[in-house]
């Protein structure tokens, strides 16, 4: 096998605006792509240098269904300091909680899909 990495993640949406804002204005990622694709548009967003994008996809784009993304994890240089940084924005977080492989904690984006926070522990 030659496979190197995963190109992008569909993170299903209601209003590809909305999402647009609340990743680029409170999570800080790119915009990656952003161009029609009818019924809605292509839109991807990533955090600054990452390989896997998030895929917005908007209804009528695949079948998917809003708030159903779960198990997606990112990883973080300071898990507490980006719970701050979200409940200040008006995000709900749940953690951040030790585990055997680091902090983690969890929060949803404005259609109830569920992604993770993680700071590594150092070697595992």
């Amino acid at each position: 096998m030659t496979i190197t990495h995963a190109s992008f993640v569909t993170v299903p949406v209601t209003d590809q605006d909305a999402a647009l804002r609340f990743w680029t204005g409170t999570l800080g990622f790119e915009v990656t792509a952003d161009f029609p694709m009818p019924p809605a548009r292509w839109l991807q967003v990533a955090p600054k240098g990452a390989q896997t994008v998030l895929t917005l996809s908007g209804p009528g784009m695949g079948g998917f269904t809003p708030g159903s993304a779960r198990g997606i994890m990112f990883v973080t240089g300071d898990v507490d300091a980006d719970c701050v940084r979200l409940r200040s924005a008006g995000v709900e977080v749940e953690g951040p909680e030790e585990q055997p492989w680091g902090r983690m904690a969890q929060f949803a984006d404005p259609d109830g899909n569920r992604f993770m926070l993680l700071t590594e522990k150092e070697g595992f």
